[in-house]
């Protein structure tokens, strides 16, 4: 077939696929779930071997094989002994690989699927390809990619071969010396296959290009019997055909500054964070970098409970009304030299923990710890989206929580907010302590707003518990309202419209005859 000419994507109806199988190097577990997949329901698996009947093929497949499959071993007539075939050694090849194809070939007719074991990786020096090339162009066939030897020997090493520009080189150890030898010189990394009886060749021809130095061996890779060490230091009477000599580039090689024992620990720094109202999906990127890279996070439970558990970091639990000890244990512990997340929901800067942690921090003793605040959005965006855009104009954000500042205060500003026809985003509406507040709160604006004015209530929002409800002022019904709901009290142009059957509540830019905000 001419080497521009596509085989047919499908064969005849009625014939089997045959599929090349990569195993990768030896460990049974490297073996993909694709291929373990197709090994274990295939009507026939083939794999070749020596003369002596051992396949290494089927031994790293066995754990997959079915035990109900037709097995077809593909024994080599020679290996690289001498034969008496009359067309020489690539003369009894040739014959066996015609042989065998059509021994396959037989069972794709009858409709068998066939899955041709290869070590390693099948189109990568592989036995499988001396058959893909001689039955794919009549029949179906897929090709499952494995783990390569040179990838097994480098993992072995424990060793990266190439890295940046570099460029990585492989070889057949069964290249004449000299030609070796100048690819060798020529390229920044090496990986060498079929050793064996090549191997003197191999270790004279790294000596001629000067890198015999940095050569590394590996045989057996990922196996039990696998053996690694200095390439210069290998016997080569020991050395079998499934090894592999590995020269890794000199900057893959190298050893970046600050690589050799960890370094006594730095000052630590206290990192404010904010996840959001609800789960992952609202967890900024700055916000997830900054909980991935913390050796504490510190914060009330049920926040702390909201960051997926790492065991490599200390979580500090504490309840919600300790907000100043929450603040110096963090700075204590980034004092130590620890990295520190103070966890928030919603954004730490809104009635949550940075204010409480710069406030502690501001004094003497913390005065050279680092501190950074990364926002998160907030309850109140989280709901105005939920239903609009009710904080479209200009708005206030209040908390009816009297445990910081007395109810006078609280009453005052609400009243205040109201006169100015702000829209009020209220926070911390109720708990069981003081159920009467969103009550009360609702009486103060009522002196000041129409009882038609738009109140949006958003519990859990973003959660699995979400509820959004569009009231009034005047039948604002404190019993809807609980300490996880937040509250928006719209202003007087503030409008509720309906769109597909759902309330729509937004404020709008402009306000008043004539006059409009600009921005």
């Amino acid at each position: 077939m001419s080497p521009d000419v596509r085989p047919p994507a499908e064969g005849p109806d009625g014939t089997g696929t045959l599929y090349g199988v990569g195993l990768g190097p030896g460990d049974p577990e490297l073996t993909t779930i694709k291929a373990a997949r197709l090994i274990r329901d295939a009507d026939v698996v083939a794999y070749h071997s020596a003369r002596h009947g051992r396949s290494i093929a089927r031994r790293i497949a066995e754990p997959h094989l079915s035990g109900t499959a037709i097995e077809e071993a593909l024994v080599y007539p020679v290996t690289t002994e001498v034969t008496d075939h009359p067309g020489g050694y690539q003369g009894a090849i040739d014959e066996f690989y015609a042989e065998a194809a059509a021994r396959l070939a037989a069972h794709l007719d009858a409709g068998r699927d066939v899955v041709l074991l290869a070590e390693g990786d099948p189109l990568f020096y592989g036995s499988y390809m001396h058959m893909h090339k001689r039955l794919a162009g009549r029949y179906r066939t897929e090709v499952v990619p494995g783990v390569t030897s040179v990838s097994g020997a480098a993992a072995a090493l424990r060793q990266p071969l190439v890295e940046r520009d570099e460029v990585l080189t492989v070889l057949p150890g069964t290249l004449p010396r000299d030609e070796l030898a100048r690819r060798l010189a020529g390229t920044d990394a090496a990986a060498v296959l079929k050793l064996g009886r090549t191997f003197g060749t191999v270790r004279d021809a790294l000596a001629d290009a000067g890198k015999l130095d940095r050569a590394r061996y590996v045989e057996r890779a990922t196996t039990a019997d696998q053996r690694t060490g200095e390439l210069a230091g290998v016997d080569p009477g020991e050395v079998p055909y499934f090894a592999v000599a590995l020269v890794p580039g000199e900057v893959a090689a190298s050893v970046p500054d600050g690589a050799g024992p960890a370094p006594a620990p730095g000052p630590g720094e206290v990192v404010v964070v904010g996840t959001g109202p609800a789960g992952r999906d609202w967890l900024t990127p700055q916000v997830a970098a900054a909980l991935a890279e913390a050796d504490d996070l510190v914060g009330y439970g049920p926040y702390l409970d909201r960051v997926p558990a790492n065991p490599r970091q200390a979580r500090h639990p504490s309840d919600n009304r300790v907000e100043a000890e929450r603040a110096a244990h963090a700075l204590d512990l980034a004092a130590s030299g620890r990295r520190v997340a103070v966890v928030s929901a919603g954004d730490p800067g809104i009635f949550a923990m940075a204010a409480a942690v710069l406030e502690v921090a501001a004094g003497p003793k913390y005065r050279d710890v680092p501190v950074r605040v990364l926002p998160g959005l907030s309850a109140a965006q989280a709901v105005a989206a939920a239903v609009g855009a009710p904080l479209g104009h200009d708005h206030a954000m209040i908390s009816l929580s009297d445990r910081l500042k007395p109810w006078d205060v609280v009453a005052g500003r609400l009243r205040a907010a109201a006169s100015a026809d702000l829209a009020i985003a209220i926070y911390n509406p109720r708990s069981k302590a003081r159920p009467w507040q969103v009550g009360a709160a609702r009486d103060v604006l009522l002196e000041h707003r129409s009882p038609d004015t738009p109140v949006v209530l958003g519990r859990d929002v973003g959660g699995p518990g979400q509820r959004v409800t569009v009231t009034t002022l005047g039948a604002l019904d404190p019993e809807l309202v609980d300490m996880r709901t937040l509250v928006i009290v719209g202003s007087s142009t503030t409008r509720v419209v309906e769109r597909s059957g759902e309330p729509v509540v937004f404020t709008p830019r402009h306000y008043g005859p004539g006059r409009t905000t600009t921005g």
